[in-house]
């Protein structure tokens, strides 16, 4: 029982496996019908700049060119550094140029920025009501305070850095970023005058993020094809939904109230966090140079608030457990943990303290799997003597199997060789299901350490052993894969088994599977398995040198174990034996 159990847990674990990576875009989302309204699109606002005001009232006239009253004469570059981030902003329109990571690397160990080279629409672009107007408000040259020598060093309280820009024709707009210590929390207030009336522009970030996973083309099995590309991401309602970019039309757009909204990759999102009402609108975009193997995947995203944005507060930075939970612990749902997130956050949680003794989240791994299964001890113990005993017990059950051979399934008398049967589990004290539990029980953790370990961004580009130089991706050698393989067939081979010929030859052709399945696993998750197996052989042997050899049993002929099929037939051959 025990191994149809196991096979049906491997099985279904293959077709998970499949369905994720081959039909199931990760992550899922549902993606309601976009409101078509309509849009402008300029050099200085992004596609989704809508030309309908906020406030529902009419279009201002285009402005005629106008001269600067408040501003500066030359564009120039201001950077800002807050301990975790180095910004650079232009004060052409006061807008994002840059945003690098500073404890994140590319595979090419480059400095991460966040903002994609070559974006034809720079972050925090102001979109207006109408085309000349959102223009004006991009291209402007404005006058920078806060910064000394284009340069501002965020120390132990928050800083400020203001934009502003006042044109002739009476156009004035004010920008205020505000800088948190050693943070990737950023305060965002705008506010922008068309005479003596006041205006509600919309916040635009344009093509995003520029984490290098957008240019990662899939398709190719041996690539990690569980990362996934730049999506919308808004929470509403209590539920987290995810709309990637080749679900997008030209301008999606959604009106409600939100817990946070934004854009975010496998790894990094870039978000506000101001729970209330607001406009969401986003459309899918492209770098040069986009070909069909590296098509580029980005999200254009805009957001308007019910009134001009005063202190909004915007994330931009790692999807990191402990860093997200101390924004709000909502935002934490960023990270697609899926359906084992009850499991994967405290795995996670787990191997970070781990680490944190450690410093090598290899090692951690290695450590926390050998933690795991040292709880499940007692269990796996249990279920290797029940899985004895039931091999011990074999043919006494073949010979009632035999004795009802001769009956259909759907015959009642089948129903006694049940009970016969349940009788000789209780007259030798064996519970069938006690083999069974165990491997239910590590199951979870298996598919939650994929969840966790696929999505973690503690582990990217975490290394271990010389070759493996990333734990979240694939061994690059497959080394660990062909390992796992080896110590999950030398298992298999030693496990006790009640299993006829047949299931017993499937049964050791999921080795091979999986090893070839493992490929594609991050080479953390491999480790993780080849550990949990290694153990488990160890145990196999420990168990057996407590209980002893199993019992060899002499095979007798198949007509001298054929029982009588009537009572009387049955006291008579006693009687001879006796």
């Amino acid at each position: 029982m025990e191994r149809r159990v196991l096979l049906a847990i491997s099985l279904s674990f293959l077709v998970l496996f499949l369905y994720q990576s081959f039909l199931l875009p990760p992550p899922p989302g549902d993606v309601p019908a976009p409101n078509a309204v309509p849009r402008v699109e300029t050099p200085g606002a992004s596609p989704g700049a809508t030309t309908a005001a906020a406030d529902g009232s009419a279009p201002l006239p285009p402005p005629a060119p106008v001269d600067v009253v408040v501003g500066e004469q030359e564009e120039r570059n201001i950077t800002v550094d807050s301990g975790l981030v180095r910004a650079v902003f232009t004060n052409r329109g006061g807008r994002l140029v840059s945003w690098v990571l500073k404890e994140y690397r590319t595979s090419a160990g480059e400095p991460l920025d966040l903002v994609p080279a070559g974006a034809p629409v720079l972050p925090f672009s102001l979109g207006a009501r109408d085309e000349a107007t959102t223009t004006q408000l991009n291209s402007a040259l404005y006058r920078v305070s806060g910064a000394t020598d284009s340069t501002l060093v965020v120390g132990s309280s928050p800083a400020d850095l203001t934009f502003e820009v006042e044109l002739s024709g009476g156009l004035r707009a004010r920008k205020r970023f505000t800088f948190e210590p050693s943070s990737y929390l950023l305060r965002v207030s705008a506010s922008v005058d068309q005479g003596e009336k006041a205006l509600n522009p919309a916040l635009v970030w344009g093509p995003g993020l520029g984490d290098e996973i957008a240019r990662m083309a899939p398709g190719n099995f041996f690539s990690p094809n569980y990362l996934y590309h730049a999506q919308a991401i808004f929470e509403r309602e209590g539920s987290v939904e995810r709309i990637a970019a080749t679900s997008m039309t030209p301008q999606t757009v959604y009106d409600g109230q939100f817990t946070f909204a934004g854009i975010d990759d496998h790894y990094f999102v870039a978000a506000t966090v101001t729970p209330g009402p607001m406009r969401l609108e986003y459309s899918p975009a492209s770098l040069p140079p986009a070909t069909a193997a590296d098509p580029g995947r980005y999200v254009t995203w805009s957001v308007t608030f019910p009134s001009a944005p005063d202190g909004v507060r915007f994330f931009i930075g790692p999807k990191q457990f402990d860093v997200l939970r101390g924004v709000t612990p909502e935002f934490t749902r960023v990270i697609y943990f899926g359906m084992f997130a009850w499991l994967a956050a405290p795995l996670l949680g787990a191997l970070q303290w781990v680490n944190g003794f450690v410093g090598n989240y290899g090692w951690s791994i290695v450590i926390l799997t050998i933690l795991i299964n040292l709880a499940m001890w007692p269990l796996r113990h249990k279920s290797v003597v029940s899985m004895r005993k039931m091999q011990d017990l074999q043919p006494q059950m073949k010979t009632i199997q035999e004795r009802y051979a001769q009956y259909k399934i759907t015959d009642p008398e089948r129903q006694k060789m049940n009970q016969e049967v349940m009788e000789l589990y209780r007259s030798k004290g064996v519970n069938p299901a006690s083999g069974c539990v165990p491997m239910l029980l590590t199951m979870p953790f298996l598919f939650a350490f994929y969840a966790m370990l696929s999505q973690a961004i503690e582990i990217r580009g975490a290394d271990f052993l010389g070759w493996i130089d990333d734990l979240s991706a694939p061994d690059p050698l497959f080394i660990t894969p062909v390992l796992m393989g080896a110590t999950m067939f030398w298992q298999q081979r030693m496990t006790p088994s009640t299993a006829d010929p047949t299931q017993q030859k499937v049964m050791m052709v999921m080795p091979f599977m999986f090893t070839f399945m493992s490929f594609n696993f991050p080479s953390g998750l491999v480790i993780y398995w080849m550990v949990s197996n290694l153990w488990g052989i160890g145990q196999q042997y420990f168990t057996n040198y407590l209980i002893g050899p199993p019992k060899v049993h002499n095979v007798r002929p198949p007509a001298e174990r054929a029982a009588p099929r009537s009572g009387r037939a049955e006291n008579a051959q006693r009687q001879v034996k006796g």
